[in-house]
């Protein structure tokens, strides 16, 4: 798998470099600006690009702005983005734009390397990998307003989590000790209750739940991000 990595500290950079080469990814640039990471997706067409969000010149949102443009202009390029820190709103751009290939992921996560790299993998499958923390603020705000989230029994909002996580039945089967026929049956009543239809791909699914969870946010706040 080709890689471009996009973050602008040295350290974390050429460290991530050594991890996805440790591990099979052939990392073809490794850059410390958005301007350059646009530039080398569009000169090296890889199969993954890895981005900080908040890059050179103004530490705001260079990285995650790159990526929204990358998904555009490179449907074929999966995208992982990577935070110091949760934004609900990063999040909803991101997953808004085009189904699966896509992760938002904590910098923190990257310390358990296996789970990191095989979230990348997930991700240029055409998977979607949302950081639990990011899945945790969605829930929490959506959770506050009165509609069917409110409604969802405990268990169901446990089910619920993993599922906007990318997990399959099996594993939240094993998560919570359940069986995958209960779990079925939780996220039937999940779907009944966001009135959003069964998908037949998995990826669709957990877009439908995220896209619905921040929707759920947004209205909570108001519109604001």
């Amino acid at each position: 798998m080709r890689v471009v990595i996009g973050e602008d500290e040295a350290l974390l950079r050429e460290g991530l470099r050594h991890v996805l080469s440790n591990d099979g990814f052939e990392v073809v640039a490794a850059v410390g600006t958005a301007v350059e990471l646009e530039v080398e997706v569009a000169r090296l067409a890889p199969d993954l690009v890895i981005t900080d969000i908040r890059m050179p010149p103004t530490f705001t949102d260079e990285g995650l702005v790159a990526a929204l443009r990358i998904r555009q202009a490179h449907p074929e390029a999966a995208v992982v983005v990577l935070s110091q820190h949760v934004q609900r709103r990063y999040a909803s751009e991101l997953i808004g734009q085009r189904d699966g290939g896509v992760g938002y992921l904590l910098k923190q996560r990257i310390a358990d390397v296996r789970a990191f790299t095989a979230d990348l993998r997930h991700v240029q499958a055409g998977g979607t990998v949302l950081d639990p923390d990011v899945v945790a603020v969605l829930l929490a705000r959506a959770t506050k307003i009165s509609g069917p989230v409110g409604e969802l029994t405990p268990r169901q909002l446990d089910v619920l989590g993993l599922m906007a996580e990318g997990r399959s039945n099996s594993y939240i089967a094993a998560r919570l000790g359940s069986s995958e026929k209960a779990v079925v049956h939780h996220t039937s009543n999940i779907y009944d209750a966001f009135d959003l239809p069964v998908a037949a791909d998995d990826h669709r699914r957990v877009l439908a739940v995220v896209r619905y969870l921040a929707a759920a946010g947004d209205v909570d706040a108001g519109g604001g991000r």
